[in-house]
């Protein structure tokens, strides 16, 4: 398995300094962030509005870190095309507000990203299975969508641990990501687990040095994870 991936949320970051934040963790060095995670939420999907495309926009001009924006939104099959074409590199969506998750698969690829689908912590994995096959990300939600801060739910390592499974026997060809409460108390289990990308918001941003904040993390999950 190749090395952990850590993704820094700005959700966690101070929105009127976002360039500054995550010029922060993007240093050359063991303090670069592989990813910057981007929560888009619409206050519909999800009980909570943060930011939109034309923020993603100005974020891409401003570093060249991949942007890996997750989808809170209705409709994401009109939406979500709109990112990948403004040049970020993962776009996720919800698979509970997907109409067609497969065209839409297809269609963020079309547009140059990568293709991300995320589960809700009550949403079982086994009847998307088909459905990830034609996805480059599975993003676990180890927390209820919608805000920042909240407790890591340990009940949803069993999905990773199946859709490791599923890539190491070569049924499904993706990255696991997962995103909720990660911080140093909880990345060990999901390390353990066969977790791949690592979202970790408050843990980097409430850090003093949200580059060593990265490293360590990394650090972390590279001695648990299986091989």
């Amino acid at each position: 398995m190749a090395s952990p991936l850590i993704a820094p949320s700005i959700l966690s970051a101070d929105f009127a300094r976002l360039g500054e934040e995550i010029a922060a963790v993007a240093h050359p060095g063991d303090t670069r962030a592989d990813w910057v995670h981007v929560d888009v939420m619409d206050a519909h999907f999800v009980p909570n509005l943060t930011l939109g495309l034309p923020v993603v926009q100005s974020l891409l001009k401003s570093t060249d870190l991949p942007l890996d924006c997750h989808l809170m939104i209705e409709d994401p099959d009109r939406w979500a095309i709109g990112y990948a074409e403004a040049g970020a590199y993962n776009v996720t969506v919800h698979v509970e507000a997907a109409a067609d998750p497969v065209k839409l698969a297809k269609n963020l690829r079309a547009a140059g990203a990568k293709a991300g689908l995320s589960i809700k912590p009550g949403t079982p994995l086994e009847p998307h299975l088909e459905t990830l096959k034609h996805y480059d990300t599975l993003l676990v939600m180890s927390v209820e969508p919608g805000f920042g801060g909240q407790s890591f739910i340990a009940d949803v390592l069993e999905k990773v641990r199946t859709a490791r499974r599923l890539v190491d026997t070569g049924h499904l060809k993706l990255v696991v990501e997962i995103d909720g409460g990660i911080n140093a108390d909880t990345i060990e289990q999901a390390a353990e687990a066969g977790v791949d990308c690592f979202v970790a918001g408050s843990a980097v941003y409430g850090a003093e040095d949200p580059g060593r904040a990265v490293a360590a993390l990394r650090e972390q999950a590279a001695r648990l994870r299986v091989s």
